[in-house]
Parts: structure tokens; sequence; C-alpha cells
């Protein structure tokens, strides 16, 4: 389809179709992706060669991701990368695709994070290792281990530290099993963006989301909105340093009893909200 094209040309076809699913401003975004990604190609390029032509093989490569895409797989599956506090890392379908909000509970381990001298933190489901890559590579002086059940997720947090040069202690653990907490030492910074979301809500959710992305790292029981909480909350009280902090991620529904539940255990909990104004974070100390 694309062979006899310019990338001019190319480039508003590809734009044009995938508009078939998503709106101007994100196909734009997913369409500059693409060409840049594959093709070396950004915006400014077709501007000042418009009548410039691809190889072949880079045109078939186009074409498949254009084809993946119109069946709702991410972009960030097709390329088989993603963005996160400044850094590209790999992701698969193994491993949720890090978003936006989860940046900002970086940042507000980052903030608290500075009033220790060289602490120990713990990501609990840590997936693509973007949480506990971001904390490393910005805060030195700590000493970060990553867990995960996924032996898949872990690879891929792996081969991401080692791309960003962080040293980083990675186990296979079940959280949820705590025969398994006895291997884990103590911690001042527990932080977790565990799954969630409760099965009932999958219908309302979006194709790229649902038939992609793991559902072991999205979903938890109707019944038990709280499963992942009540185990950290569990484990902090036997392996968090007594000036210790917990930053979590949250259903934005479940915010308040997640820190309610917090509250008989610690003295300080508090919601954050993100960026769209959502109550999407829990902080609990001593």
């Amino acid at each position: 389809m694309f062979a006899k094209m310019t990338i001019k040309e190319q480039y508003h076809s590809f734009l044009q179709q995938i508009q078939i699913i998503y709106d101007l401003n994100e196909a734009t975004v997913i369409t500059d992706w693409v060409f840049e990604s594959i093709a070396g190609i950004k915006r400014f390029d077709i501007i000042k060669k418009p009548n410039q032509r691809l190889v072949n093989l880079k045109n078939k490569e186009i074409e498949l991701a254009l084809a993946v895409l119109l069946q709702h797989k991410p972009i960030q599956y097709v390329l088989g990368e993603a963005w996160f506090y400044n850094m590209k890392l790999k992701v698969n379908e193994h491993v949720l695709i890090p978003r936006p909000e989860t940046e900002e509970l970086v940042q507000l381990v980052l903030n608290e994070g500075k009033h220790f001298k060289m602490p120990v933190v713990l990501d609990i489901g840590t997936g693509s290792g973007c949480i506990a890559i971001a904390v490393k590579k910005n805060m030195s002086q700590a000493i970060v281990t990553a867990i995960d059940v996924s032996r898949q997720a872990l690879l891929v947090a792996k081969e991401n530290a080692t791309t960003q040069q962080c040293s980083i202690e990675f186990f296979k653990l079940d959280f949820l099993d705590e025969s398994q907490w006895a291997v884990l030492p103590m911690f001042d910074i527990i932080i977790s963006n565990p799954p969630y979301i409760p099965i009932n809500e999958k219908e309302k959710m979006d194709n790229n989301v649902t038939l992609f992305e793991p559902h072991k790292a999205l979903f938890v029981p109707d019944d038990s909105p709280l499963l992942f909480y009540k185990k950290i909350a569990d484990f902090a009280g036997k392996h968090l340093n007594p000036n210790g902090k917990i930053f979590m991620e949250t259903h934005e529904d479940f915010a308040n009893q997640t820190a309610a539940l917090f509250l008989q255990q610690f003295k300080e909990v508090t919601i954050q909200k993100d960026i769209f104004g959502k109550e999407r974070m829990v902080m609990a100390a001593y």
C-alpha cells in the first residue's frame, strides 16, 4: 500500500486511517511516534523532504504497525517501547504500559525520599520496572529491591534496569503468599502500584487495555478490591522501619477505604490527587 507513496503521502494516509480509532490529537502523536521509531523520520523531515521515499522494508514495517493498531493494540506494544519519567523503556504484553499518573507517584517518593540518607526501597509488583528504575536513577543513594509474581515481567524489568544502568535487586515472589515474605529485609520506603480494578469494571474499559494488557496486573476480585492493600499493610507491620513510609497508587473509588485501612495501623495517612484531580495515591507513615 505504501510502497509507491512519498513519505508525505504515507504520513497523511496513516494519520487518516488511524483516526478510525483515535481522535486527531492522539492519532497525530501515534503517527509521529511510528514514523520516528520505525523509519527515523520526524515531522520536520516530512516538511523538508516531502517527496522522499522509504526503503521497502520500512514500508512493510509501517504497514504492519498500522494493521495491528487498527486491531486496538496499544502503540507501546506495537513498537515495544514506552516513555516513563524521561526514560524509554521496553514493554510487551507481559507488563502494564506505564501511565503518567504513576510518574506522580514516583515524584512523591522522590520528594519524601530525600529525607533519608541511604533509603532501602521495595517496589511491590514491579512489572516493567518503571517505578523502581525511576527511583534508583533519580535517588542514586537508594538501595532498591523490586518483586513480581511474573517471571516474564521480571525479564523485561531486568533488561530495562540494565539499559538504564541501574543496580536493582529483582526477586520472583508471590506477594499474596505471606510465607514468602521472610526472604525480604526491612525497608525505609515501600512503593506499590498493585492490581486494584474490580473485575466487574472490565466491560467499561477500552479494548486496547482489556484485550492486550496483563489481567493479573490489572484486576482483583469484585469482593476483595483492597486485597493487595491489606497485604501491604500486614507486610509493612513487619518489614517497615520505624521512620519508614509507604506510597501506593489506588483506584479513585477506593482511596478513602484504602486510607481508612492504613489508619488502623499508621498515624500519618494522606490521600493525594493526580493531575486529573482524582484521588489516586495514598501515603502512610508511623
